[in-house]
């Protein structure tokens, strides 16, 4: 479903102090923009020089009901001892409200970056999505989606169709590779695996280093199958790849189950995610920030890319899916 446009200009620095002080915090430092798109995201220290994160959650993307699932399933992973940042109890609550905005405190939490290259690290994260998906099992999100084709295909691709952002001499090029890709989908796309609640956008970029993993922004949490926390974490040529996923799912299979048969979405899900990406600029497009951050997307070079990227993509579809290297 389209959002409503939206932007962030009345989110000014005096409505978040103002928004802060409801809480019962005062803000002593100035406030520190940090790196986030769709929500927006400051770090500042209060009187007693402790330092918080707020966020800023983007009106219409998420219901008040679906905010507190994500951070109930915050609290259980934290009470089940993984290292994740949790939203602070303030005022009796983690969900605030101020001038139409729905926000939340965490604590900041530092770290260095996640290694990809290195495969102790791999094998930390690996052990600790284990942990998650422990805690993920054990019930369901009720009012957060469940990955499937209509939210990452189907409504992105009506999106890209409406959008002026695309050359008019090239639309129905890139729209016929996308239904070409879309139709492949349609046949290799499966449900029989059991879905749980998951990070839902556990990039290298979610996790933070300090003496091992801090796993950060729950914000795309959903239920869904469990590799789709595990497959944006590999990469390289496919020998590189089984190595990567024999130490991720050894070290996985220390705290849950793991079924082989889910690899085979592992480019299904490559192929939904890139779309969605796509369909969520252009749906943000009207917030100034998109507009300087991705120029790119009006640039006929940059959608005729795009078209060979779906046509590449639909052919890794049809290939025969990534085997595990056998055990010995």
């Amino acid at each position: 479903m389209n959002q409503p446009a939206f932007n962030f200009q009345t989110l000014n620095p005096d409505a978040i102090v103002d928004a802060l002080w409801d809480t019962g915090l005062r803000v002593e430092s100035g406030l520190t923009a940090l790196n986030s798109y769709e929500n927006r995201v400051y770090q500042f220290s209060d009187e007693d020089k402790k330092r918080y994160v707020v966020k800023f959650y983007r009106p219409q993307r998420w219901t008040p009901a679906q905010i507190d699932e994500e951070h109930q399933f915050s609290v259980e992973l934290l009470a089940d001892e993984v290292p994740i940042a949790a939203p602070l109890l303030l005022q009796d609550k983690m969900l605030h409200q101020h001038d139409g905005f729905y926000f939340a405190i965490f604590p900041s939490l530092g770290g260095r970056q996640y290694e990809t290259d290195n495969y102790d690290h791999m094998e930390w994260v690996g052990r600790f999505l284990g942990r998650i998906h422990q805690t993920g099992k054990k019930r369901l999100f009720e009012v957060r989606p469940t990955i499937g084709l209509q939210e990452y295909i189907v409504e992105p691709r009506q999106v890209l169709e409406n959008t002026s952002l695309i050359p008019a001499k090239l639309k129905l090029r890139l729209l016929q590779s996308l239904d070409r890709l879309s139709n492949t989908l349609q046949n290799c796309w499966h449900n029989d695996w059991t879905p749980l609640r998951l990070h839902g956008d556990c990039h290298p970029g979610n996790i933070l280093w300090r003496d091992g993993p801090l796993f950060v922004d729950l914000d795309d949490a959903r239920n869904g199958p469990a590799v789709q926390d595990l497959w944006m974490l590999v990469n390289g040529d496919r020998q590189e790849q089984r190595l990567q996923w024999d130490i991720l799912l050894e070290a996985y299979s220390e705290f849950s189950d793991f079924d082989a048969h889910e690899l085979s979405l592992i480019e299904p899900l490559r192929a939904m995610r890139m779309v969605y990406y796509l369909a969520w600029i252009v749906r943000r497009w009207q917030d100034p920030a998109f507009p300087r951050s991705f120029p790119w997307m009006t640039d006929e070079d940059f959608w005729r890319r795009q078209i060979s990227i779906f046509d590449e993509q639909n052919k890794l579809l049809q290939e025969p899916p990534l085997q595990l290297m056998p055990a010995f």
